[in-house]
């Protein structure tokens, strides 16, 4: 059986080498790969059919990555939100650790494709700085491992790396961001997992965007991972030509339900450049919510979120027409199904005079219409 590092060793990462295998014509991405890095692993290429179709679509590059208009290569300001290297600090009580740039599939709408597939591990000293911040910032009670993939680590600078921030006696919650289990199940071995349980709580979210990928080696990955106490969550993109459509999105999260992966976020794509070809509305992130919503389990519904360009962080997305009316005596509600139902309010311990204070809230019933929370999720 083929390790893990056989896998990734055997995956495509030049033009050349991808023309044997698919439609392609090598000189006319040459320059996107010089420029934006691919490595389409031997378990990626089988999944790819035909020429666009969903898998093709996430890792293939294509010529208007060096064309399209967006607007940044950071658009979620994560350098200035740098306090050391590799650490971002956005939210109030948790950060973003970049452990590495590599990947073990670079995907073509990546939020970080200035970043991937470039040399950058930590270097001498800067796990050392980070956890130095981190005790000096008592109120960081969550970190969430990212790069790059954590998990092409190996597992013995994987462990020195947890085994580090669990010197932090204030950091709670240790949180994994990773695709390898459905792009390289192959690395998620029993001493991996042996090792990760030595660091509860731990947990992980897995990115997964069609439920193709979900293949059995695939759920035999997160089957090891969910045996060894490591909570699973999912985050999906939504993608033009890829899950854009309610069928899709309803077979990936029952699929994922399957694997013992909880639907956790639906990501709007972000503003990056050489992405805008791949980005969908958001008309139809709202209409594929409201499609979910009653009609699978509330289990399988993540939350619809916008990564609020210029670093504002998640901000989540509903469709507007399920409170359409608010008042201080009641809230007027249409369920899944476009009924109707009123909803008191409870009497005020002051009555009606702390009644008249309240602000009457209308929001107008409308197919595409969203309500965006104040609070953003992390």
């Amino acid at each position: 059986m083929e390790t893990w590092q056989q896998a990734l060793a055997n995956s495509i990462t030049k033009p050349a080498e991808l023309a044997k295998h698919l439609d392609v014509d090598p000189s006319a991405i040459a320059d996107v790969v010089a420029e934006y890095p691919m490595r389409i692993t031997p378990m990626w290429m089988k999944l790819i059919k035909e020429k666009g179709d969903a898998f093709w679509r996430q890792v293939v590059p294509e010529p208007e990555e060096l064309t399209d208009d967006s607007p940044a290569d950071d658009p979620l300001h994560e350098d200035l939100d740098s306090p050391v290297p590799h650490l971002v600090h956005r939210y109030p009580d948790r950060v973003l650790f970049m452990v590495t740039n590599q990947c073990p599939i670079y995907c073509r709408f990546c939020t970080r494709k200035r970043l991937v597939g470039k040399p950058g591990f930590l270097k001498q000293g800067e796990l050392e700085r980070v956890v130095k911040y981190l005790q000096a910032h008592t109120e960081v009670r969550d970190i969430i491992l990212s790069g790059g993939d954590p998990l092409l680590l190996p597992d013995h600078l994987l462990e020195r790396i947890l085994k580090a921030l669990r010197t932090v006696p204030h950091l709670e919650l240790i949180r994994i961001g990773s695709r390898v289990p459905g792009s390289l199940p192959e690395r998620i071995t029993p001493e991996l997992c042996e090792m990760i349980r030595k660091y509860h709580p731990i947990y992980m979210n897995l990115h997964f965007n069609h439920p193709d990928e979900l293949t059995p080696e695939v759920k035999t990955a997160c089957e090891r991972l969910a045996d060894a106490g490591v909570p699973l969550g999912a985050q999906t993109v939504l993608l033009k030509g890829v899950n854009d459509d309610p069928a899709v999105m309803m077979r990936l999260v029952h699929q994922l339900l399957l694997a013992r992966v909880k639907p956790y976020y639906l990501y709007q794509a972000d503003l990056t450049r050489g992405t805008n070809h791949l980005r969908t509305t958001i008309e139809t992130g709202l209409e594929i919510i409201k499609a979910l919503q009653g009609y699978t389990s509330g289990m399988g519904v993540p939350h619809y979120v916008i990564d609020a360009p210029g670093g504002g962080g998640k901000i989540p997305l509903l469709p507007a027409d399920y409170l359409v009316n608010l008042t201080p005596e009641q809230a007027t509600l249409t369920n899944y199904e476009g009924k109707t139902y009123m909803y008191p309010q409870p009497e005020q311990p002051d009555g009606n005079s702390r009644r008249r204070e309240l602000p009457m809230v209308s929001v107008p019933s409308t197919s595409t219409g969203c309500s965006m929370a104040d609070s953003m999720l992390g």
